[in-house]
């Protein structure tokens, strides 16, 4: 059985959508097949409706995030690095989402990132066409969330325009949710949510991107907390995080030396000392590299989004001692482990004890409470303009 009621089924077993959830409707009566591509991707699967339509309406109906654009569209040729950059996202994390947004009968809702349409058109059914408006970047993908909307019986304010700059004309929302993580939250979004409104988005560089912040507006100022562990596209404004090694990996000849004490492993296998490595080293991301051979070595590297930058530290086991090398302008591994010695100093806080402060003058992260500021995160609209 492939149908609405099905999704709601495995939700409901799941336990992310209890009986009495607000958003029960939503989830039995838009259609999710409205807001979906003949051909998608998911669990590294092709699905074709022409080829196959029972198979790709199981998919539709199952609790599965959904690709349904690599690339932004364009064809880079068969040896090119697919990078997903649109998709139907997973159902259990929407809805996680939405629970963190708690939007109420008459909110007016701001959504960065249209997508299909598919999210936005959840919260049309709860609250009125009339009170959503939703944006993305990309036109093809505007215009066809519009379509596809309009299609399930929804007629929100569909834009074509980079989100982080707010709707124009627009606000002040009541709430404001992205559907893109974002390395820094844009202060666009704070001046055009109500006072006592909420902003929730996928928050993160490329060391660790796997937290909603939850932020509440209060005179000019948001501030909040962090939570789940979602995994969702970058925003297109910034460089993307990933990619293949032998694009980043270059002048090895030329590469430093050096030793450390720190375990790769205490890093990498640690999501809480990611997170705080994160909030330090910005325009990086990190892969680990597990040896095929049975002999538990592993390779920790870290990547400067501008790849001009790079650092490995492997891993052996039973050793105290561990080999980095690193190259370029940045010293990546020095920064990593910087940022790891100041949270082990700190007491290895996890990251539901971590805070969000965003102002006009740039977002800052504190541990416990706002009085006890530990780190600056650079926001990209606070940086100075280069001379």
């Amino acid at each position: 059985m492939s149908t609405p009621e099905r999704l709601v089924q495995i939700l409901a077993n799941k336990g992310s959508l209890p009986p009495a959830s607000p958003w029960a409707g939503a989830v039995a009566q838009v259609r999710r097949e409205h807001f979906l591509p003949d051909i998608f991707e998911a669990n590294n699967r092709t699905f074709d409706r022409n080829r196959d339509p029972k198979r790709w309406a199981w998919a539709v109906y199952a609790d599965l995030p959904l690709v349904t654009q690599i690339n932004q569209g364009q064809d880079l040729g068969e040896d090119a690095y697919e990078l997903p950059t649109s998709s139907s996202s997973m159902p259990t994390v929407m809805l996680q989402m939405l629970d963190l947004l708690d939007v109420h009968d008459g909110n007016t809702v701001f959504e960065a990132g249209a997508g299909t349409g598919y999210n936005a058109a959840w919260l049309c059914h709860r609250l009125g066409s009339g009170h959503v408006t939703t944006m993305d970047v990309d036109p093809g993908i505007t215009k066809q969330a519009e379509a596809n909307l309009n299609r399930a019986g929804f007629t929100p304010r569909v834009l074509c325009g980079n989100a982080e700059d707010g709707s124009p004309d627009g606000g002040p929302y009541n709430r404001m949710i992205a559907t893109f993580t974002v390395a820094d939250i844009p202060y666009a979004w704070v001046e055009q949510t109500t006072e006592s409104g909420r902003i929730v988005a996928p928050w993160g560089g490329g060391i660790h991107h796997y937290s909603h912040a939850v932020l509440d507006v209060h005179n000019g100022r948001a501030s909040g907390r962090f939570a789940g562990y979602p995994a969702f596209m970058r925003t297109r404004t910034q460089p993307a995080q990933g990619g293949r090694l032998r694009d980043f990996y270059h002048h090895q000849d030329e590469a430093t030396p050096s030793r450390t004490d720190v375990s790769p492993r205490d890093i990498s296998g640690d999501a809480d000392a990611l997170f705080w490595i994160d909030t330090a080293v910005r325009d990086a991301w990190h892969h680990v590299g597990e040896a095929d051979d049975g002999s538990e070595e592993a390779t920790l590297w870290l990547f400067s989004a501008d790849h001009a930058s790079w650092a490995t530290a492997e891993y052996v086991p039973g050793q105290t001692s561990y080999e980095v090398e690193q190259y370029g302008p940045r010293r990546l591994w020095d920064e990593a482990e910087a940022a790891y010695r100041k949270w082990v100093a700190h007491g290895r806080p996890e990251r539901d004890r971590a805070g969000l402060t965003v102002t006009r003058d740039g977002q800052h992260v504190w541990l416990d409470s706002e009085d006890n500021i530990i780190g600056t995160v650079p926001a990209t609209w606070a940086r100075p303009e280069p001379q």
